[in-house]
């Protein structure tokens, strides 16, 4: 499974992409593109020129491809940001810096694809969807939305931090030996930190799984069916949760209410699942006692238990 699309600062990053990223992209192929859309940029002190810098995103089925190390190539010019990502695969057809509701609407500037070579640790090579991204602030999120090959938009926030400054032929800028013992250490911290996350990411092919969930919290009355259904689709990793009561009227995940799928029996939800092995907080809302009460609960999803649906 590997994936990606767009384009702006097009002459810099097509020459410089390559040298910057090493085995992430080894050529650009470009492809006409409206004008940029309206982006408002916070005033910035990173000075013009070109930067490695990490892409992050709140998704695990949309990320920067695994040969890029989770980074981009960030060019600065006239007070403006944008970061070239190498996707996992041509299943991204185009981006839009801002809500999949307004990508939508009539007069939308889609941000459209590149293709790009990127080169694996194996040293096969794959060709994948580019785009051109603006960036309005650094270590700050924005929007960032996407329409794959079903036709649907999703939304997603995303953020750009950690700029190192790259010379002409893609090196980083030379740094003084306290400057380099400091960010020794913090690389070393930050790739301890990225191999922890990387542990609990899961790919999986699109299809319908089984997963065992383990719940706790509440008065300890209330359970959920387990294994539950898992379904993965191009953008979305999604599961399946009955509880052992018809009294649940909503959910709640990382501040998103999610009401239930059904209007007979248990009541059954269909909420985000795209961390594993790792306790997530929910809330569920219950209307069994005299006033509706919102309990709090975690929900632990075992990635060493995912089966595919019989």
């Amino acid at each position: 499974m590997r994936k990606r699309q767009r384009r702006a600062a097009g002459a810099v990053i097509g020459a410089l992409v390559c040298a910057v990223l090493g085995g992430c992209v080894g050529s650009v192929s470009e492809k006409a593109a409206p004008a940029q859309t309206e982006i408002v940029f916070e005033e910035i002190a990173l000075s013009d020129g070109v930067y490695q810098a990490e892409f992050d995103t709140d998704s695990s089925m949309f990320h920067v491809n695994e040969a890029c190390d989770g980074k981009g190539t960030l060019t600065v010019a006239d007070g403006k940001m944008t970061i070239h990502i190498s996707l996992t695969s041509k299943n991204i057809l185009n981006l839009y810096p801002g809500l999949a509701e307004d990508a939508q609407k009539e007069g939308a500037e889609l941000l459209m694809p590149t293709e790009d070579t990127v080169t694996y640790s194996d040293g096969t090579t794959e060709t994948v969807h580019g785009f051109d991204v603006p960036v309005p602030a650094l270590d700050e999120e924005f929007d960032l939305a996407l329409i794959g090959k079903k036709g649907k938009w999703y939304d997603h926030r995303v953020s750009v931090s950690s700029p190192e400054k790259m010379t002409e032929q893609g090196a980083k800028a030379t740094k003084t030996p306290g400057e380099e013992t400091g960010a020794a250490e913090e690389a070393a911290s930050g790739e301890a930190e990225k191999t922890a996350e990387a542990e609990k990411k899961v790919e999986l092919e699109e299809g319908i799984y089984t997963i065992e969930v383990m719940m706790e919290g509440g008065s300890g009355k209330a359970e959920i069916l387990s294994p539950a259904l898992l379904q993965v689709s191009e953008d979305q990793i999604t599961a399946q949760i009955q509880w052992n009561s018809p009294n649940y009227d909503y959910m709640i995940v990382d501040g998103e209410t999610f009401y239930p799928v059904n209007t007979e029996g248990n009541s059954v939800f269909e909420i985000p699942a795209e961390t594993f092995d790792v306790p997530v907080d929910v809330i569920g809302d219950t209307v069994a006692m005299s006033k509706p009460h919102e309990i709090e609960y975690t929900l632990t999803f075992y990635s060493d238990t995912i089966k595919p649906e019989s």
